[in-house]
């Protein structure tokens, strides 16, 4: 017997038949009823977007601002000229306070790698026009995504959004999350936040629907995200700043049990993100499943994940683990919890999703979307646990190696190493042999570090596979580049990380300057296998080009984020290139 069809999939494939738009926000269907509401001034303040691209349908938003609250229709046009001469699409809908007056329409039927035009109307106002893009089909020569993450409204300008636009080529836009911040006024990253004009609005923590809703609606004034946003695609995903800081399944780091229910914060975040986002949900009225696949012809398959919200089990505290008195740390407990067959980030479902997707994926670049860095990103414990810095640890460290082989009589060293180790050998006291001889660990276990055994069923499903897989992350602020192994010590694929648009990233922790900054990137790429490229002071997007041989990423940063007068850091831009079934990075 035949499984039952929904309404959702009824109206669309009703609509297919019609060759009409369906509406995919609430309301299904399409209406020019007069609410009593035509006569009251209307405008578009928040921009138009695009989003969630297929090779014949994509999805079309906006928002109207009214001056007094009711019911409004509104329409949409779609064309293939921006004079709107010639109509692929047109309808209209009706938008309350419901939704946040946001209008979502999937626009089905379109023509695959195909540029197409389209603006809104309400109460004779228009909209500005916007550029979309559908997939393309068959074999495309290439495809360029923009990758980007961590846009923290009070930290600065959104120049990184305003390059992306410069491009001219692009796809489509790959945001992976921290789209918004949820902290309250004067909190992080706002140092600068009252010079720029760039107070967060509402001043709280957020926490109810109208508090999410009222900083989308902020963000969505910057007009340097409303550009990037009329002029290319998004395929987005959240992470954890969407809902709080460090959110997992059932709670957050930046949730406490005084500020209520986490559950109705968390699907009130959710919501607030459908409305706001040109993203097509897998049936109406859900806000919780995001993950989602684009094929681009058969060149790129994007499996687009949630690492977040759905199913993610909390984060180790390696609090648990570390006793700071006597510096010992239960290695036996921490690798047993680690490691534990049934911790996981993904969950059973999305997991089984992914698998199936990649052993059908027909695109010779298997690509995943996702938040966290998946690269091994292990250090000393003892600058993992915080308790020395990584120029203490190399310094000491150093000390250490030749204070034994001084002790053990090591006729080959210097003069001035002896002396260096005569005059040095106090520093090294019990606590600090303790702490150096503290094991390797995860530098951040909200990452992939911190669910290595899922982590490792994941690239076991690509490497049985034999698929050519790249990973873009974000989360950490900071730009990276890593190749992906396996138990075995194999290359089963490489991850490329993009900087944050505003979000402070390592520079701020660790007090970097522009001078300091290389010596320490070069530090940290010595002290962790695997990891080729760090760039840890500048702001920034990644922009990913794959064609049939060869997939060639480039990191893109800005000089400045403090002033809306920028230029492009032309030293600092980096390519790396991973060449097809030859998975490891070539720098240019």
């Amino acid at each position: 017997m035949a499984s039952p069809i929904s309404r959702r999939d009824f109206l669309l494939l009703s609509a297919k038949v019609a060759g009409v738009a369906v509406i995919s926000h609430g309301l299904m269907g399409c209406g020019n009823s007069n609410n009593g509401t035509e006569n009251i001034n209307v405008n578009f303040v928040h921009g138009i977007a695009s989003g969630d691209p297929l090779r014949d349908s994509v999805i079309l938003w906006t928002r109207i601002t009214p001056e007094s609250d009711g019911e409004f229709t509104v329409s949409w046009e779609v064309s293939t000229d921006e004079e709107f001469s010639t109509l692929i699409s047109t309808g209209n809908t009706t938008t309350s306070t419901n939704n946040d007056y946001t209008i979502k329409v999937d626009v089905i039927g379109l023509n695959a790698g195909t540029t197409y035009y389209y603006r809104f109307t309400c109460n004779d106002t228009k909209s500005v026009v916007g550029k979309t893009k559908t997939l393309v089909d068959g074999t495309p020569t290439s495809v360029k995504l923009a990758v980007m993450s961590c846009a923290n409204y009070p930290a600065g300008h959104f120049n990184v959004y305003h390059l992306a636009a410069q491009q001219s080529d692009l796809d489509a836009v790959v945001h992976l999350g921290d789209y918004i911040y949820e902290y309250a006024r004067g909190e992080y990253a706002s140092d600068n936040a009252e010079q720029l004009n760039r107070q967060v609005l509402p001043e709280t923590e957020l926490f109810s629907l109208s508090d999410y809703r009222t900083r989308y609606a902020q963000y969505r004034t910057d007009e340097n995200l409303q550009l990037l946003h009329m002029n290319v695609p998004f395929i987005t995903v959240w992470d954890d700043h969407e809902v709080a800081n460090d959110t997992w399944r059932d709670g957050a780091e930046n949730h406490t049990d005084d500020e209520g229910s986490f559950e109705e914060r968390k699907l009130a975040a959710l919501q607030a993100y459908f409305e706001w986002l040109p993203i097509r949900p897998w049936n109406e009225g859900n806000y919780e499943e995001i993950y989602r696949s684009f094929a681009f012809g058969d060149l790129v398959d994007l499996h687009m994940l949630d690492t977040r919200v759905l199913a993610r089990d909390e984060q180790l505290d390696y609090s648990h683990y570390f006793n700071s008195e006597t510096n010992e740390f239960n290695e036996t407990e921490y690798n047993t919890d680690l490691y534990d067959s049934e911790r996981t980030m993904l969950g059973t479902e999305q997991l089984q999703w992914l698998e199936d997707k990649v052993a059908a994926g027909t695109g010779r670049w298997q690509v995943l979307g996702q938040q966290i860095l998946m690269g091994k990103m292990k250090l000393p414990g003892a600058v993992a646990l915080n308790v020395m810095s990584i120029a203490d640890y190399v310094e000491l460290g150093t000390l250490a190696t030749l204070a034994a082989r001084y002790a053990a009589n090591d006729t080959s060293l210097t003069e001035s190493e002896v002396d260096y180790v005569l005059t040095n050998s106090n520093k090294l006291t019990s606590d600090v042999m303790a702490q150096l001889s503290l094991p390797s660990l995860a530098y951040n276990l909200d990452a992939w570090d911190g669910y290595a055994g899922e982590r490792d069923k994941i690239l076991d499903i690509f490497n049985s596979a034999s698929k050519n897989l790249v990973v873009l992350a974000g989360d950490t602020h900071n730009a990276w580049a890593s190749e992906l192994s396996n138990d075995a010590g194999e290359i089963v694929g490489c991850e490329l990380a993009t900087s944050s648009v505003t979000s402070p990233g390592l520079e701020y922790y660790l007090g970097l300057s522009s001078e300091s900054a290389a010596s320490t990137e070069a530090g940290i790429i010595s002290l962790i296998d695997g990891l080729k490229y760090a760039n840890l002071t500048n702001r920034g997007l990644l922009t990913v080009t794959f064609t049939k041989q060869e997939t060639q990423a480039e990191w893109h940063f800005v000089d400045t984020i403090l002033s809306s007068e920028y230029s492009e850091l032309s030293d600092r831009k980096t390519t790396a290139t991973i060449e097809i079934d030859n998975p490891g990075l070539i720098f240019t």
